[in-house]
């Protein structure tokens, strides 16, 4: 069974990932991060302004083969299929149609919406009843500002 860590509250959710994948991205952990493509979006445009002198390799779903070899962070809408062996699987929320089995850890990204929060408490219940083991980080004091 996979780990699964909650990341409650996030009031800058697209910063506080953006950490979340530097920090993996130099462990060399290979992250395949999913969510509505609107959330995607916003982590792309994120993910290149986000630090100055630290670029996080990252790419979308659909680049070409060798990009997606290179590239320690991968964004990709729900349902698309990924032949790439990740470690880690980053969800920022909307349906999660992959198997979980894959990943070694599973970080769910939640902001502070009631709408968000009210998915979250679903989705915890549900990988309750599949038997992973579950813990929760207070994300709403980390990612004030970028750095």
């Amino acid at each position: 069974m996979s780990q699964v860590a909650f990341h409650l509250d996030a009031p800058d959710k697209a910063g506080y990932t953006c950490r979340l994948l530097r920090k993996a991205a130099g462990l060399g952990t290979k992250v395949l991060v999913t969510g509505e493509r609107i959330e995607l979006d916003q982590l792309d445009s994120t993910l290149w302004c986000f630090a100055p002198r630290e670029f996080v390799p990252h790419c979308r779903s659909d680049a070409p083969a060798e990009v997606l070899q290179r590239s320690a962070v991968i964004l990709a809408s729900p349902g698309l299929p990924q032949a790439l062996e990740m470690t880690v699987l980053v969800h920022l929320g909307g349906p999660l149609a992959i198997d979980l089995e894959r990943f070694e850890k599973v970080i769910e990204v939640v902001g502070q919406g009631e709408q968000e929060r009210a998915e979250a408490r679903v989705r915890w219940k549900q990988y309750a009843m599949q038997g992973h083991e579950l813990t929760h980080h207070d994300a709403s004091q980390i990612g004030r500002r970028h750095d």
